[in-house]
């Protein structure tokens, strides 16, 4: 992976703030540790947006530090104790693949206090949040269905986890509504962030005539592929509007702005406590970028309808009958999956005819 790691010494903290106005004791550190480079134009260019809306909420009561380009492992946990020990008594850790670092660290520091990104395991003093990134596919899959003109969709998947597998079968289910004919092709690229096999992987999905690209990794390589080969793809966690009109026709946007403010203010006025949230298009977390006018006026109002009735709890994107890839049944007729159901998929429904990965 193109990754570098800003570990092992002072200079390897990014400090994204002026100097403090107050006495250091006087503000609260937050840190962050990012799994991509701020620059990377998707997932942690939307976790940086939000930490740059924690500065201007709270000015000088608050001092932001930043790891970039860290290495879900080892080095993770590394990272992050290197913000708790130089004063850091929150700190966000922003992908999947942080979690046991973050539980190994927050152990041995009681008295800091954790935000963990799109994991499932707690304690006093770590919190986990998430995003129904699957509602957001949903309205992605309907554009897809009915924009195809090869009647082949694509999805480049990071790792099989159930929040991926999630967003592939929710692409798939919408754009089978509207579309019988379709079929999805579903490549991994085994990375979060690595735009040379984001390329070739989106390169592999064209060759087999697909016409639309979905994505679930951070960088814009798959929207410059989709360009050069005529075919149209979807901002992924930010905007991308450097490819609009065409070939980023909408997008998803991850909006974490407005959780960040709220639990940095809990911090300072004490009213902090660890929880587990999971928030959707409703909520204002996940949020759908402009449908361009490569997009059918007919076809935009649909997806943008499908938003609206994801939003007010109306629609859920995955109400039955659904069967499972082997044929097996799922979900009955208007029976709607459960969030513990949803945290633990592990499977396609019927329909995909990729295997899913080991």
């Amino acid at each position: 992976m193109n990754r570098r790691t800003l570990l092992g010494s002072a200079a390897a903290l990014v400090a994204a703030s002026a100097l403090p106005a107050f006495a250091q004791d006087e503000k609260l550190k937050v840190g962050f540790i990012y799994v991509g480079p701020v620059g990377d134009g998707g997932w942690t260019y939307q976790h940086d947006l939000a930490r740059q809306a924690v500065e201007k909420e709270y000015g000088d009561r608050v001092q932001t530090t930043f790891i970039e380009s860290v290495p879900e492992g080892a080095d993770a946990e590394r990272a992050i104790t290197q913000l708790a020990l130089s004063g850091h008594k929150l700190i966000f850790t922003t992908s999947f693949g942080f979690m046991d670092a973050t539980i190994n660290v927050a152990k041995k520091f009681p008295d800091v206090k954790f935000e963990h990104a799109t994991g499932y395991k707690t304690a006093e003093n770590v919190a986990t949040y998430d995003a129904r990134f699957y509602e957001g596919r949903a309205v992605m899959g309907t554009i897809a269905g009915r924009m195809t003109k090869s009647n082949k969709i694509g999805y480049i998947g990071s790792f099989p986890i159930p929040e991926v597998v999630q967003g592939i079968n929710s692409s798939y289910i919408h754009a089978k509504k509207v579309n019988p004919d379709v079929e999805m092709k579903v490549v991994w690229a085994y990375s979060w962030f690595d735009p040379a096999k984001e390329a070739d992987a989106a390169a592999a999905l064209i060759a087999e005539g697909v016409d639309v690209i979905l994505q679930h990794t951070d960088s814009t390589a798959p929207l410059a592929k989709a360009q050069e080969a005529g075919a149209i793809g979807f901002g992924q966690a930010s905007d991308m509007a450097a490819f609009k009109p065409t070939p980023r026709v909408s997008s998803i946007i991850d909006n974490w702005a407005p959780y960040y403010v709220k639990r940095v203010g809990e911090v300072l006025d004490g009213s902090w406590t660890s929880h587990s949230v999971w928030l959707g298009i409703g909520d204002g977390e996940v949020e759908i970028g402009e449908i361009t006018e490569a997009v059918p006026a007919e076809v935009k109002e649909e997806a943008l309808a499908l938003k609206d009735r994801i939003a007010s709890g109306e629609y859920h994107p995955f109400t039955g009958p659904l069967k499972k890839q082997d044929g097996s049944d799922w979900l009955a007729e208007g029976q709607t999956a459960s969030d513990q159901d949803l945290s633990s998929m592990n499977f396609y429904v019927e329909g995909i005819t990729a295997p899913m990965p080991k």
